[in-house]
């Protein structure tokens, strides 16, 4: 099972990334859930999602988990925030910070052993980029994509296009403009 932890605040869309990736990956055959645990939460509040992959029936629905992947899509709570919480020693970390790798782990003493394990990508400046708005969940989407290998990034695309086909055509380009450019930025 494939173990996913979203760390972000309400209103940056980590909900909404969370259950588009778990719509993408159920076309592909394959069990997911897309959950978040916020009680009444104000925008701006620190919370979190989670996702769940697997071949078989997924019957585990606690919050607890050992997260194969940490995305941290506000860039403070990279430095507030328990990002290291109960992970593997294969856990992969992807950051939206406008800071160098190098710099982000030197503040950071709980990375500073897991360097080839960190990857940074700036989703804020993206989503202001070409959506207009900071909301960087779809960047995020992107630069997992890129690190996970779990999917083709043009498969991905045309996934993405019909879960957000309720959306202008303008706001689908954008967010597929996203996810593109923080596939190909992600470090």
């Amino acid at each position: 099972m494939i173990e996913i932890r979203w760390h972000s605040r309400a209103g940056q869309g980590a909900v909404t990334g969370a259950k588009g990736l778990g719509d993408v990956v159920s076309r592909t055959g394959k069990q997911v859930q897309a959950f978040a645990l916020y009680g009444s939460a104000k925008r701006g509040a620190a919370m979190r999602a989670y996702n769940r992959i697997d071949d078989k029936p997924i019957i585990n629905h606690a919050k607890f988990m050992r997260p194969d992947y940490v995305l941290v899509i506000d860039p403070a709570l990279a430095f507030t925030d328990n990002i290291t919480e109960n992970d593997k020693p294969e856990t992969k970390y992807i950051i939206t910070t406008h800071l160098d790798k190098t710099e982000l782990i030197a503040q950071i003493p709980e990375l500073q052993d897991k360097k080839d394990r960190v990857y940074t990508v700036d989703c804020m400046q993206i989503s202001l980029d070409t959506i207009g708005r900071a909301i960087p969940n779809a960047p995020m989407l992107g630069a997992f994509v890129k690190v996970s290998g779990m999917f083709q990034l043009d498969e991905f695309l045309e996934s993405m296009k019909r879960v957000l086909a309720k959306f202008p055509q303008k706001i689908i380009d954008a967010n597929m403009e996203a996810i593109t450019r923080a596939y190909n930025e992600v470090k």
